[in-house]
């Protein structure tokens, strides 16, 4: 699983060209899920551009990469957790606590560079809940992540009686209302973040230990990986990512809302899963992920634009989810 960059100088010179290694990760791109995954999503912009006049508009691509922005952000922790074993479903109920909370730190006059790390740190602390609970009292990922969110958005729902927090100053605003160069802030970071985290999953020695646990989780022990401290540190960066979504979102609408982002999670999952990740561990990229939600992204704006009901429009999202997952069990099962 090394990458050719980790590699020997010496075994990529021995009777090879220099074009050689970029031959080598063209056909590993290839073969992967990506490429087909963006020429699928390639494959709907086309035909919805010739059914709709109004989809392939600036202002619409503008409005569904702001629409995903808070699923993306999460779904780059996500992927990491996932390819390291684990998950978790409490990202949502984390997002809209996280919203809450900073809307109500700032109502009460705390500035934002204090009430923004704060959050992001109280969110970092419910991935580590969760993350012990997992492997330190051996609680299943499902039960354990699911007790979180329930907390989490009863917290959220007993601070504010059910109501969002509205109310907020202009400032606070900037970060979601705002554009540089036509491109949302919000959107800008969620790019960042995904860059930052793709490059980081495929080429730093510490975040490509997830490969290792999520394959062999004995093996990746004797090879001297602290397995659980690792997916401790996975579970804390997916909770923060999930609290910065909630950031961002409350940024967006001004205002935080206890019952935002319900059922997000499955969103979450279903793009990792769409882009290549596996719900056993040891497979999956951020890139993919990323191209998983802008699939269920684009999907959603088709359905709202053809006026289909929400309601079916979740149906749609929970049956892609089985999908994708089935399609990922019959590829593993061919490659025994």
């Amino acid at each position: 699983m090394a990458d050719d960059a980790q590699m020997p100088a010496a075994a990529l010179s021995d009777n090879v060209s220099p074009a050689r290694p970029w031959l080598r990760r063209l056909k590993r791109f290839i073969g992967t899920r990506e490429l087909p995954l963006l020429a699928l999503i390639l494959l709907v912009v086309v035909i919805m551009a010739n059914r709709n006049p109004n989809f392939l508009t600036i202002a619409n691509f503008r409005a569904m990469a702001v629409g995903f922005t808070p699923t993306a952000v999460i779904a780059v922790g996500m992927v990491i957790l996932l390819v390291s074993g684990g998950f978790d479903l409490s990202v949502g109920a984390v997002l809209a606590l996280s919203g809450t909370l900073v809307a109500r730190f700032v109502l009460d006059g705390v500035e934002q560079p204090i009430a923004v790390p704060a959050v992001l740190v109280i969110g970092a602390c419910i991935g580590f809940v969760n993350g012990f609970l997992v492997t330190k009292v051996k609680i299943n990922p499902l039960v354990a992540t699911l007790g979180t969110l329930s907390i989490a958005r009863g917290i959220a729902q007993v601070m504010t009686e059910g109501i969002s927090i509205s109310g907020l100053p202009a400032s606070f605003g900037r970060v979601g209302g705002e554009q540089l160069a036509n491109i949302p802030y919000m959107v800008l970071i969620m790019l960042v973040i995904v860059v930052i985290g793709d490059l980081a999953l495929r080429h730093t020695r510490f975040l490509r230990q997830a490969y290792y646990v999520g394959s062999n989780e004995n093996a990746a022990r004797l090879s001297g990986i602290a397995v659980d401290r690792f997916r401790i540190l996975a579970y804390m960066l997916t909770a923060a990512l999930a609290a910065l979504a909630g950031v961002l979102l409350a940024s967006r609408l001004m205002a935080g809302t206890p019952t935002a982002a319900q059922g997000l999670e499955l969103q979450v999952l279903a793009g990792a899963v769409i882009g290549g990740a596996s719900l056993t561990g040891g497979e999956g990229t951020v890139l993919g992920a990323f191209l998983g939600i802008v699939f269920i992204g684009i999907i959603s704006n088709v359905m709202t634009m053809e006026a289909v009901s929400i309601f079916w429009q979740q149906a749609v999202t929970g049956a892609i989810l089985i999908a994708a997952v089935a399609f990922d069990m019959l590829v593993r099962r061919r490659r025994v």
